[in-house]
């Protein structure tokens, strides 16, 4: 008999295994190393080498990453405007629809205008055509925010060109594309800065956690300061942190759906701040919660480590199931992702389309306990926020609208097995039978 109880998830920290939770667990009781420790440094390290940069800035997660990137770019308060090169309240920010509040926020944040770009039906990327155009629509855009979506690096040979001849300061989102190549490079290496999160649904998980890129000596040295200037956030909020990965490896997934005890249990816990939520209700009016934006803290640091150790065993794993998925759902109702010649994903998810959509997430649900992804149910998710106050015009990106109807995602992550993804074929090709 299908064990129903234990859902198919795709998020609620994916990637944590045994090792991780008795890291987590070892670290709770260890409080003296939650806040300093050498282990940051080695984690910016490390990863400057594996990506062949100069510089990795740490920071507790990928919006805060991002807004210290957009901050270091920002003018002085002495600097009038038309003096250097720095960035003023106001300046447009050019970014793609289809994505989540965290790429947004941090523009906002500091009085900087979003123009949002529409994206690619078949690739999920910024669409090139309509880049061009918001580019010529508005003359005063410093910035260009590439986001490789679902781990496909987008063209970046085009990007490059175009963020070139248009003097625009060229930043990759590489949220969801750790490991992603185009043409061999990796990406987040092909612009002035990149950044990268480790929060709990991307490729390595540390719960919240990122860095920020760059081979800008003066980008770098204003990434420290901002870094310093931060400071670590509070011991609470690192012991939330602590907490998730063990609290959802041994009550809260188990039980998840035994009477809803572990949902409730779940539920109860981010009401009572035992956790703490993926996104907080600030940030889906445009606002800062008082935890952003923080240096990473030395216990995060440790988690990413253990993960970024995996990250080839995690890689392998997610192409299994990605490559099984293809096989198993061609020359059915579902669109299914192409991977053009000299692009290599990071295979977060595997990412179809379908009219049915909506209802497919949902079905499988409430009749089958597998959480299906629902990036993204709106132009810019999570699909509570109000886009009014991320300053987007409906019917602004038709293709990031119509993407939102059409598109859900499978999991590939490492505690999928091979019962699960069968699982999974099962009930969409059962779906499709039933001519829903």
């Amino acid at each position: 008999m299908k064990n129903k109880f234990k859902p198919i998830s795709i998020s609620l920290s994916p990637n944590v295994e045994k090792d991780d939770v008795l890291l987590a667990l070892n670290l709770l009781i260890r409080p003296w190393k939650w806040k300093q420790g050498k282990e940051i440094k080695i984690l910016e390290n490390e990863f400057a080498n594996y990506l062949g940069v100069k510089y990795a800035v740490s920071f507790n997660s990928g919006r805060s990453s991002l807004y210290a990137i957009l901050k270091a770019l920002s003018a002085s308060p002495e600097q009038s405007r038309g003096e250097g090169e720095g960035l003023k309240s106001g300046d447009n920010v050019l970014l793609q629809a289809f994505t989540c509040n965290a790429s947004i926020n941090p523009a906002l944040w500091l009085a900087l205008n979003p123009i949002y770009v529409d994206c690619n039906q078949e690739n999920f990327n910024m669409d090139i055509d309509d880049l061009k155009k918001k580019i010529i629509i508005n003359k005063n855009s410093r910035v260009l925010i590439i986001q490789h979506t679902f781990g496909l690096p987008a063209n970046m040979k085009e990007i490059v060109e175009i963020a070139e001849n248009n003097n625009l300061i060229l930043i990759e989102d590489c949220a969801h594309s750790l490991g992603a190549s185009y043409n061999g490079k990796l990406t987040g290496t092909f612009g002035k800065a990149g950044f990268f999160s480790f929060s709990r649904d991307k490729v390595i998980s540390c719960v919240y956690g990122g860095l920020a890129v760059t081979n800008d000596s003066s980008l770098a040295k204003k990434l420290l300061q901002l870094q310093d200037k931060f400071g670590q956030p509070n011991l609470f909020w690192i012991m939330q942190q602590l907490l998730h990965p063990i609290l959802l490896y041994f009550i809260i997934l188990p039980v998840y759906n035994f009477f809803n005890l572990g949902k409730i249990f779940l539920i109860f816990s981010q009401i009572t701040h035992i956790l703490s939520k993926a996104v907080h209700w600030k940030e889906k009016q445009g606002e800062m919660p008082d935890y952003f934006p923080k240096a990473l803290p030395n216990a995060l640091a440790i988690l990413a480590l253990n993960q970024f150790s995996k990250l080839d065993k995690f890689y392998n794993h997610r192409k299994k199931l990605f490559d099984y998925y293809l096989e198993k759902l061609k020359n059915t109702k579902f669109v299914l992702p192409e991977t053009p010649q000299g692009y290599k994903p990071s295979y977060l998810r595997f990412t179809v389309r379908h009219p049915n959509a909506h209802k497919i997430i949902y079905d499988a649900w409430h009749k089958e306990n597998i959480l299906l992804g629902d990036w993204y149910t709106t132009p810019i998710a999570p699909f509570d926020t109000n886009l009014k106050k991320m300053h987007y015009k409906e019917e602004s990106c038709l293709n990031a609208e119509i993407l939102a109807e059409t598109t859900l995602n499978l999991p590939t992550h490492i505690n999928i097995t091979e019962k699960d993804a069968e699982r999974i074929i099962e009930f969409l090709k059962k779906y499709e039978s039933n001519g829903n």
